[in-house]
C-alpha cells in the first residue's frame, strides 16, 4: 500500500515543490544521486570503476513537454560522453536515456524528435567508444520506445533495451529481443501500473521476472540482470550456468547507493557488474521511486530528516 501511495504522488507538483525545497533532502539525495553536474557524475564513475565496477549514467529528467528542454537534455548527454572520453572511462561507462526526456512526450512530432535526439546521442557514444541503453518508462510508452529502438538498431545495433518484468507483455517482448547482439536489461519495474497490464504483488512479479530471465539466458543476446534481490541474483547465476554462459556473456546491474558491498562482491567473483548512476537537478521522481521500492529506503529518508533538524 505504501509503495502505491508513493508512486501515486511521485508526479505531484505540490509535493515535489515541498520536498525539493527541504534543505535536509540533500542527505537522502546524495545517497541515490551522484550530483547535479557532469563533473560530479564523472567523479562518481571514476570511484566505481577503480573498484572494478562498470557504470551506466542517466541524466535525470522525464516527461519533457518543451522542445528546448529536450534539446538541452540531449546536449547534456553529449557533454557527459565528452567528459567520460576525456577521462578515459568509456571502456567501462555507457549512458542510459529516457526517451521522454529527449522529446518523446512532445505533441505532434514527439517520436520523431526523440528518435533524432537519440540518434545524435548514439553517434556521440559510438565515437567515444561506448554505447547507449534506452530506459523504459510507464506502459503507455512501451510500444513507442520499442519502435524507436528498432529504428536506432538499424544504424546502432549495439543500443541496449530495457524490459520491465511486472508488465504482462514482457515475456513475449523477451522472446522478440533475445537474439544475437541484443543487449537487454531486465528490471522489475518502478511505475504505478494498472492490474490490467501489470502484476501487482511481489510474488507474481518475481515469478514473471524468472520466466523472462529464462528466455533471455537461453537466447542468443546479452542479458543484463537488474535486481538487488539476493534470491533473483542467485537464480540468475544458476540460469546462466544451465545455459552454459560464461561470465562475459551477461552482467548484473544495480542502482547507485543500493547494496554497494554486494556490487563489489559480485565483481570480485569475476562477474561484470554495472552501476546505474543518476545525476542532474531533476531528481524528485527518481528519488520517490527509490523510496517506494523498499521500506528501508523510506526509513533512511526519515532518519535523514530528523538528524538535520
Amino acid at each position: 500500500m505504501l509503495r502505491r501511495v508513493l508512486l501515486g504522488v511521485s508526479r505531484s507538483p505540490q509535493i515535489k515543490k515541498a520536498v525539493s525545497s527541504l534543505p535536509v533532502s540533500s542527505g537522502i539525495v546524495a545517497r541515490f544521486v551522484a550530483g547535479e553536474s557532469a563533473p560530479e557524475a564523472v567523479l562518481a564513475t571514476e570511484k566505481l570503476v577503480s573498484n572494478g565496477l562498470n557504470v551506466t549514467l542517466d541524466h535525470l529528467g522525464e516527461d519533457t513537454t518543451d522542445l528546448a528542454a529536450a534539446t538541452a537534455t540531449a546536449d547534456a548527454y553529449l557533454e557527459i560522453l565528452k567528459q567520460l572520453g576525456e577521462a578515459g572511462l568509456t571502456q567501462n561507462a555507457e549512458v542510459s536515456v529516457k526517451l521522454s526526456a529527449v522529446g518523446q512526450a512532445l505533441p505532434g512530432d514527439g517520436e520523431k524528435i526523440a528518435l533524432e535526439n537519440a540518434r545524435t546521442i548514439c553517434l556521440a557514444a559510438r565515437n567515444a567508444g561506448t554505447t547507449v541503453t534506452l530506459d523504459m518508462e510507464d506502459h503507455t510508452t512501451t510500444d513507442s520506445t520499442l519502435g524507436i529502438l528498432r529504428e536506432l538498431r538499424q544504424d546502432f545495433p549495439e543500443t541496449g533495451a530495457v524490459l520491465q518484468a511486472y508488465l504482462r507483455r514482457t515475456e513475449g517482448d523477451c522472446v522478440d529481443l533475445a537474439h544475437a547482439g541484443s543487449r537487454v536489461r531486465l528490471c522489475k519495474g518502478a511505475y504505478k501500473e494498472p492490474e490490467s497490464v501489470a502484476f501487482q504483488n511481489k510474488q507474481a512479479v518475481d515469478k514473471a521476472y524468472v520466466r523472462a530471465l529464462k528466455v533471455l539466458m537461453n537466447g542468443d543476446g546479452y542479458p543484463m540482470v537488474a535486481s538487488h534481490d539476493p534470491r533473483l541474483i542467485a537464480i540468475a547465476g544458476s540460469l546462466a550456468d544451465r545455459a552454459n554462459r560464461s561470465a562475459s556473456t551477461y552482467e548484473y546491474q544495480m542502482l547507485y547507493g543500493i547494496r554497494p558491498d554486494e556490487q563489489r562482491r559480485l565483481a570480485r567473483e569475476g562477474n561484470t557488474v554495472r552501476v546505474y548512476i543518476p545525476y542532474g537537478a531533476d531528481w524528485y521522481g527518481y528519488l520517490v521511486r527509490r523510496l517506494a521500492e523498499r521500506p528501508a529506503n523510506l526509513q533512511f529518508f526519515a532518519r535523514s530528516l530528523i538528524s538535520k533538524k
